[in-house]
């Protein structure tokens, strides 16, 4: 049962993570991202066939980023788990009550990006820039860091909600692969649109009207996932679904 609740937890991350990249401010700033970090002109990453040195520049810096924001949403994982298996060790009881109020955050975050009410002055908007990228793969990695540090208007709400899930776990373990598929789910799409640029602004220019019906989809997830959160509907929602989908072992 535990081990079924977690693989739709994992799920939920992971989905989570490539909804964070399709936000109205990740996914517009892809391009100027990737021309910051690798130091390579806009039209040198629009070659519609770029040379092996571009393309591993690219791949490189590009993992190097993702690694930097990695670190840091783990880290943040792994601190949650920790603090809620604290809180299950000293209180029985304690877990339910996690689940069932960060149920409700979550929810009010859901409800928030959907747009229809604001909590934006409760979320602030803190982005911390670095106006010069320090040189070298290491200064990506910084930037990395940086991104995921300060960047909380958008992805804020959906990495909250990631961690609020992570914190009913009770476990630091689980609190560690959750934020991993979170940050595999945001920085795959980062490295795919970087090493296939000029495939990623074709299809930016065709996806860019529908933004907004993909930050409502989020909305509604997150909503959902409060509301399993907040009345213990993992496990038996969970259990449902294995019904029907067949499973290996």
């Amino acid at each position: 049962m535990l081990q079924q609740t977690a693989d739709i937890t994992y799920w939920i991350a992971f989905s989570a993570g490539i909804l964070s990249f399709a936000s109205p401010c990740v996914l517009p700033l892809i391009p100027s991202y990737l021309t910051y970090i690798t130091g390579l002109s806009f039209k040198q990453l629009d070659h519609e066939h770029p040379d092996g040195n571009v393309r591993l520049m690219v791949f490189l810096h590009s993992l190097c980023f993702v690694l930097g924001f990695s670190f840091i949403f783990i880290l943040l994982g792994a601190i949650t788990g920790i603090a809620s298996h604290q809180i299950e060790a000293y209180l029985r009881e304690g877990l339910d009550w996690v689940a069932k109020v960060g149920g409700f955050i979550v929810l009010l975050f859901g409800v928030h990006i959907t747009g229809l009410l604001s909590f934006r002055s409760l979320l602030g908007d803190k982005r911390v820039q670095l106006h010069k990228k320090p040189g070298g793969f290491l200064g990506t990695f910084v930037v990395g860091i940086t991104f995921a540090a300060g960047w909380t208007p958008c992805i804020g709400p959906i990495l909250a909600s990631i961690l609020m899930v992570a914190a009913s776990s009770g476990q630091v373990g689980e609190g560690i692969s959750l934020l991993a598929l979170y940050s595999l789910g945001l920085g795959v799409p980062f490295i795919l649109s970087g090493l296939l640029f000029h495939q990623f602004l074709s299809t930016f220019n065709r996806f860019k009207k529908y933004i907004r019906i993909v930050e409502i989809g989020t909305g509604i997830m997150l909503i959902a996932v409060g509301i399993m959160l907040m009345f213990s509907l993992l496990g038996p929602i969970t259990m449902y679904f294995y019904q029907w989908i067949p499973v290996r072992g």
